[in-house]
């Protein structure tokens, strides 16, 4: 009998850097390799989305759509993936159907060929402009189940999603475990229960925060998952994901092979052994988030969320209390109704909980994107949330019970005119259109022109 093969999609690209070091990995430490990990047979390699587009433009000064070619003009045998958050794309709200339309299409002409769709909610109805797009642009859609646990959160109730997934048009599906709480046989429960009721393929994301990981991928390979989530070695663990190695060779023992190439694979780790030193040697890279906590299992905090949460409290210098913000966390997650820790919520509830402990009061401090979240903005709650804490944050205001992007205006035409003459492509506009103040300081320093250049108008304009 022929074994069966178990397919890899490596994330050192983009979420083992962004689960351990908030996402700074520059394109310059990444594209001398990429022609190998192309060599390396993956099933594919998320290298876009999630907070890269973020992290590029605020705190890298590098244009993620440039990273995008750049890495695709290096990988003609490999697909690209990346995580795009449904309506949310890669900001942090709602945004119109036309600008889902636009960047979808403008992120398969750079190169993505696989597009792993979420929403935070698990609200079906967030899904369906990216899904469309993705589908009228000829790519490939995995629709994504973010896990969590909570009283509604059953594997009846992801089951059910997984089959409505389907019946949408996905591609495939993928389980989502952003905060390495899923366990080992939870996870062989919860694989057999979906595979036997979908046909398409299912793939398998979680991290090593609370030391189950590995086990939970052979339960679920063993089970009938067809695809794992893994990074190679020196950006694995702690709240990355599993080494890309360690489960090739232990998949490969059993009833399992897969495409992958063991000679790349050393070589690729070879080449990111003294880049994670140098990122650990200059602080970006913090070895707390390497190691493992089980207490993930009772906190159900990401791996991308730590990293931010520790980032957030080194910035307020108060690291010591990085404990009492965790424990913060869940008490703020039922509080808004059970939200699957994935960004955006991840960063909301994040945010605050950090506010929560520093200000000495709880929500004497509110965002307004919990504000907007508790109005409905970003869609139906996994459970009601009590209406007196609701109005204690929003008093009066209308709760909206639609599909949020129902009452979004088309935009890109006029996010196209406020950005002016900084407008010179569609993905400028995008660009923009996620990050308006970061984006479009960006974008001046990308259009200015060179130092002499600027000279020497200045000098003319003096002689003139």
């Amino acid at each position: 009998m022929p074994k069966k093969r178990i397919d890899f999609t490596e994330t050192v690209l983009r979420d083992a850097h962004q689960s351990l070091m908030a996402t700074r990995m520059s394109t310059n430490d990444m594209l001398p390799i990429v022609e190998t990990m192309d060599k390396a047979r993956y099933f594919s390699l998320e290298c876009w989305g999630g907070a890269t587009f973020d992290a590029c433009i605020r705190f890298l000064g590098e244009d993620p759509w440039q990273r995008l070619r750049d890495i695709r003009k290096r990988t003609p045998h490999t697909k690209l993936q990346m995580l795009l958050r449904g309506q949310n794309l890669l900001g942090y709200r709602h945004y119109a159907d036309d600008v889902v339309e636009k960047f979808v299409e403008k992120s398969i002409e750079n190169g993505i060929d696989i597009f792993r769709i979420f929403d935070a909610l698990n609200d079906p109805r967030n899904l369906e402009a990216s899904l469309r797009a993705v589908k009228k642009n000829k790519g490939h859609a995995q629709l994504t189940i973010c896990y969590t646990i909570s009283k509604v959160h059953t594997i009846q109730y992801y089951q059910d999603l997984a089959e409505q997934y389907e019946k949408m048009g996905a591609d495939s599906i993928c389980i989502k475990d952003m905060a390495g709480i899923l366990t080992p046989y939870t996870a062989e429960r919860l694989v057999k229960a979906i595979k036997a009721h979908i046909s398409v393929p299912l793939s398998i994301h979680t991290h090593a925060t609370s030391g189950t990981a590995q086990m939970t991928y052979l339960k679920a390979v063993e089970s009938g998952a067809d695809m794992i989530d893994t990074a190679i070695s020196p950006f694995s663990e702690g709240t990355s994901q599993p080494p890309t190695e360690t489960m090739a060779l232990s998949i490969s023992e059993g009833p399992f092979t897969t495409t992958l190439e063991m000679d790349k694979l050393e070589e690729i780790a070879d080449y990111f052994k003294p880049i994670r030193d140098r990122y650990i040697e200059s602080g970006a890279l913090a070895p707390k988030m390497m190691g493992v906590d089980p207490k993930a299992l009772l906190y159900q905090v990401p791996g991308g969320m730590l990293s931010n949460l520790y980032s957030q409290l080194k910035q307020a210098k108060a690291t010591d209390r990085y404990e009492e913000v965790l424990k913060e966390v869940p008490k703020v997650r039922a509080d808004l109704g059970f939200p699957p820790l994935v960004t955006p919520m991840s960063q909301m509830v994040g945010t605050q909980a950090v506010f929560n402990v520093l200000a000495g009061e709880r929500y004497k401090m509110v965002p307004k994107e919990i504000k907007d979240y508790l109005r409905g903005a970003y869609g139906k709650t996994p459970v009601p949330v009590d209406e007196a804490f609701r109005r204690s944050i929003i008093g009066d205001e209308t709760v909206i019970t639609t599909r949020p992007a129902d009452l979004i205006a088309a935009e890109f035409d006029q996010l196209k005119k406020e950005l002016g003459p900084l407008a010179k492509t569609d993905e400028d506009v995008l660009t923009y259109a996620l990050f308006p103040e970061v984006g479009k300081s960006f974008l001046e320093k990308k259009y200015q022109p060179p130092q002499d250049e600027q000279d020497s108008k200045i000098r003319i304009k003096a002689v003139l």
